[in-house]
């Protein structure tokens, strides 16, 4: 590695985990001081209030903190003239920007990596525990089409992956084939497990005299086979949230079954393309700073870089909630911006630094 690079380095990162820490702790304090007379008295609870919470912070901050940074590492730069003096040792822009982008990258990366687990879910266990059903998991009078199946549920309990009370009705060339019935059903190894079921399965064809349903009874049945207890529950609530690999599996399923797909996909690309914003940001930030410090205005050049972000940030925050309200395309409204915003940063480096 360079000795440039690691100064760089060096530099960036302090400011960034710097300002991480710091808006990290405001705003897990704030919120903290502002619901504390609503969280449950346990203590175990008020600490994983805490943490669910600094994590659905750190989606905020994580990116604010990575431009944050590099704002001040570039005013830093200039105010003492190191950028000068790195392009008399011959030093190139590329050679400046390479690392940070490189560094900003495996970040964002890192924090997408975090949005296919769990703790994509968060903001709703927060929301639980806020509102006292951290243990409490419970759905009732569930109706949904699955394949050529309409399937009931009674009571549906996702945490334990149980269901109570169901009916299974097949469905062939839009009329009613056969009907299973059963108290119970455990979802495991990707296929639910029917306990006692019940199967009343109409004739083929239809005669008055001899024509009667054939009932049959099974100890163990196993049906709907990938057809997940969080995806259920997903459906039913106003204000949804997916894990990457959730929202990639259910938009697959939902396509199967011709549902309208575009508010998934606008949380799929909030998690997995919007972080990459940062990028162009960067990049345009560093080609519009000054080189000298001699016609370096600090005060106003911060202004403008916060300003710019909070703006951008702002924008793609916006457009997302559009698309997720189904106002918008998910592809017009998220990837069409990034995919401008990005073109003209690539291109604007490629006029300055060639």
């Amino acid at each position: 590695m360079k000795l440039v690079t690691k100064y760089l380095l060096s530099k960036y990162l302090k400011y960034f985990f710097i300002i991480l820490f710091s808006l990290e702790i405001f705003f897990i304090g704030f919120d903290f001081l502002q619901y504390s007379d609503q969280l449950p008295q346990s203590a175990n609870l008020q600490l994983l209030y805490i943490l669910y919470n600094g994590f659905f912070i750190l989606t905020i901050t994580l990116p604010l903190s990575i431009l944050f940074g590099w704002i001040v590492t570039l005013t830093f730069l200039i105010k003492e003239n190191t950028l000068v003096s790195f392009y008399s040792l011959g030093v190139s822009k590329f050679d400046i920007l390479q690392p940070i982008l490189i560094v900003s990258i495996v970040i964002t990366s890192i924090l997408i990596y975090f949005q296919t687990t769990p703790l994509a879910y968060s903001n709703e266990n927060r929301m639980k525990i806020l509102k006292n059903k951290f243990f409490i998991s419970e759905k009732s009078n569930i109706l949904l089409k699955y394949n050529n199946n309409f399937v009931y549920f009674k009571k549906l309990y996702p945490l334990e992956k149980k269901a109570v009370d169901i009916r299974i009705f097949k469905i062939h060339n839009n009329k009613l084939e056969q009907i299973i019935k059963a108290q119970k059903a455990y979802y495991q190894n990707n296929k639910w497990y029917i306990i006692d079921a019940i199967i009343m399965t109409k004739p083929k064809e239809l005669y008055w005299d001899n024509s009667k349903l054939d009932i049959s009874y099974e100890k163990f049945l196993y049906t709907l086979e990938g057809f997940k207890p969080d995806i259920i529950n997903n459906v039913y609530k106003s204000k949804v949230q997916y894990s990457i690999t959730d929202a990639i599996y259910t938009i697959l399923l939902f396509q199967k079954q011709e549902i309208n797909t575009n508010k998934i996909k606008a949380i799929l690309y909030s998690k997995l393309f919007v972080p990459f914003f940062v990028l162009p940001i960067i990049i345009l930030i560093f080609l519009y700073s000054s080189i000298s410090n001699r016609f370096f205005k600090m005060g106003q050049f911060i202004s403008l870089g916060v300003f710019f972000v909070l703006t951008v940030w702002g924008i793609l925050y916006l457009l997302q909630k559009i698309a997720v309200a189904n106002m918008i395309n998910a592809e017009i409204a998220l990837l069409l911006p990034l995919g401008l915003l990005l073109s003209y940063s690539l291109y604007k480096m490629r006029m300055e630094i060639n």
